[in-house]
């Protein structure tokens, strides 16, 4: 039987999400916080990132691993830093609250750097470095959450998927956008696999043992791998510390899961926000030159332009979701009945 879809506009998806969030007992301001994530997440590409993963915020609202009342906590320890403390809610609201003195603050000083702790997971990595490529700006941000995949040399979990992030601006067209975990695939692809009892390709994990498996219930019960071996698993490490390190939020390896439990992972996340006019004034003209003679001249893909194309389609034509994740969803938005 084939799978139902239903339809949605953008602005009735933000709604959609908005009392969904609501219901869940989320405050207005991280509902509409969230909300424009997931739905922008799932405009430009409708993966684990978008309203699929907005049901682990759903359950963990409900469940206490959302503060729904958190009020993100703002220091400023240096002209060009911007500390936060989430409050055990979610990522998205404590960088929205302070997003537009990040933007100020790298025009003014050419960089400046966020870095927020105690929230639940990031979401879609790519999200904060895209709105500040729209800005002119070049982001990299780098997060981490629940240990998941195995480090060099080890059978066990001992960091999250640590995914890195980096966008940039050229003119009159999509910002470069890159962003991607350190591990072999995503964990929602493994999960899924498991819901479905279907395999996984050989590489992704290992088991609770230590050996490889291609079984992901088995995964699940191990540890994720890293792409590319002990190199992958070192830049793991490397996000770990810019993520958790910097902002003093949980490693990996004490984060309570996101999944199950009463207890906030404690997750960080590390911003940088650059300023690049203020080092050549043509930047984004030799940037946009540069990408044309490598996709036009070299056949190289540009990562960043199917999502920038997909989100502009998405703002005219809506998005569609699976009918089975709308009724999910709904029935945390019919709570508030």
């Amino acid at each position: 039987m084939s799978e139902k879809w239903i339809s949605f506009s953008f602005a009735h998806a933000r709604e959609f999400a908005v009392a969904a969030l609501l219901g869940a007992g989320a405050s207005p301001a991280m509902a509409a916080s969230l909300a424009r994530a997931t739905v922008d997440a799932d405009a430009r590409s409708p993966t684990a990132v978008g309203f699929s993963h907005l049901v682990d915020y759903l359950d963990s609202l409900v469940a206490g691993r959302i503060n729904n009342k958190a009020e993100p906590k703002r220091t400023d320890p240096a002209l060009a830093l911007i500390r936060v403390d989430a409050d055990g809610g979610i990522a998205q609201l404590g960088f929205d609250l302070a997003f537009d003195d990040l933007t100020d603050k790298a025009r003014t000083y050419g960089i400046a750097l966020f870095a927020q702790f105690n929230s639940f997971t990031s979401g879609e990595l790519g999200d904060y470095v895209y709105r500040l490529a729209q800005q002119g700006l070049v982001g990299l941000a780098a997060t981490n959450g629940p240990a998941l995949i195995a480090g060099s040399g080890s059978a066990k979990p001992v960091y999250c998927t640590n995914p890195l992030a980096f966008a940039a601006p050229r003119r009159n067209g999509a910002p470069l956008l890159i962003d991607q975990s350190s591990s072999a695939t995503a964990f929602a692809r493994i999960r899924e696999a498991a819901a479905r009892g279907e395999p996984i390709p050989a590489g992704w994990a290992v088991d609770a043992t230590g050996h490889p498996t291609t079984d992901a219930k088995e995964a699940m019960r191990g540890a994720m791998l890293a792409f590319g071996g002990a190199r992958g698993a070192n830049i793991a490490l490397m996000v770990e510390v810019l993520a958790a390190g910097l902002s003093g939020a949980n490693w990996s390896l004490d984060a309570p899961d996101f999944m199950s439990g009463d207890r906030t992972p404690g997750s960080g996340l590390t911003v940088i926000a650059i300023a690049p006019a203020l080092l050549d004034g043509g930047f984004e003209d030799r940037l946009a030159a540069q990408l044309q003679r490598l996709s036009g001249g070299y056949g190289v893909h540009i990562p960043g332009v199917s999502k920038f194309e997909a989100l502009n389609r998405a703002r005219g034509d809506g998005i569609r979701l699976p009918s089975a994740l709308v009724s999910r969803i709904s029935a945390f938005a019919r709570r508030r009945d």
